[in-house]
């Protein structure tokens, strides 16, 4: 990412390649790709630093739009304070409801399960119907499954914030690595 800095402010940002027009003269877009940094720097382009101490997951986030500031001769792209997503649903003055992260979360694990279920579905429906008992593992392993998501629910449900919610899904250095939301059990 380049900018054209002009008066010692940044007055167009460049995201690629691109060609441009400075004053009365015009210059092709490989100009960001052959040209040195000084050779750039001459004309007012300036490759951009990114300073991303202020990002953070936009999972979780809302992230403000990047500004620029033009300082030392360097170009930095940073962050405002994001604001973290409602955990909670939200229901406004006309009964609205907003879905919050613990909703959405909850929803993503019980899919998972029942995809995880699905195959062995059939096996259920004909005991149901036609009486042939489902293996003892395929039972074992249903029942793991459905105890698995309903203890993730409750873990998601018992996040305090949106940083704890976070945390549940990162993996320590265990090998395997392990994330405190745990992993559904895998039929053998």
């Amino acid at each position: 990412m380049w900018a054209l800095v002009e008066n010692n402010q940044v007055t167009q940002v460049y995201t690629r390649p691109t060609a441009i027009t400075i004053g009365d003269v015009s210059y092709p877009q490989n100009i960001f790709m052959l040209w040195s940094s000084d050779e750039l720097e001459a004309i007012g382009i300036y490759e951009v630093v990114v300073d991303n101490s202020n990002f953070k997951n936009p999972s979780y986030y809302i992230n403000t739009n990047q500004s620029f500031d033009f300082a030392d001769g360097v170009v930095t792209a940073s962050y405002g304070t994001a604001t973290a997503k409602a955990i909670d649903d939200v229901t406004d003055e006309d009964d609205n409801v907003t879905r919050g992260l613990k909703w959405n979360h909850k929803q993503v694990i019980n899919a998972q399960a029942g995809g995880i279920l699905e195959p062995t579905d059939w096996m259920v429906i004909r005991a149901q119907e036609g009486g042939t008992a489902v293996p003892s593992d395929i039972t074992t392993h249903r029942a793991a499954v459905r105890t698995k998501a309903n203890e993730m629910c409750v873990a998601i449900d018992n996040a305090a914030d949106v940083d704890a919610l976070a945390a549940l899904y990162e993996y320590n250095d265990a090998e395997p690595p392990v994330r405190p939301l745990g992993e559904f059990p895998v039929l053998s």
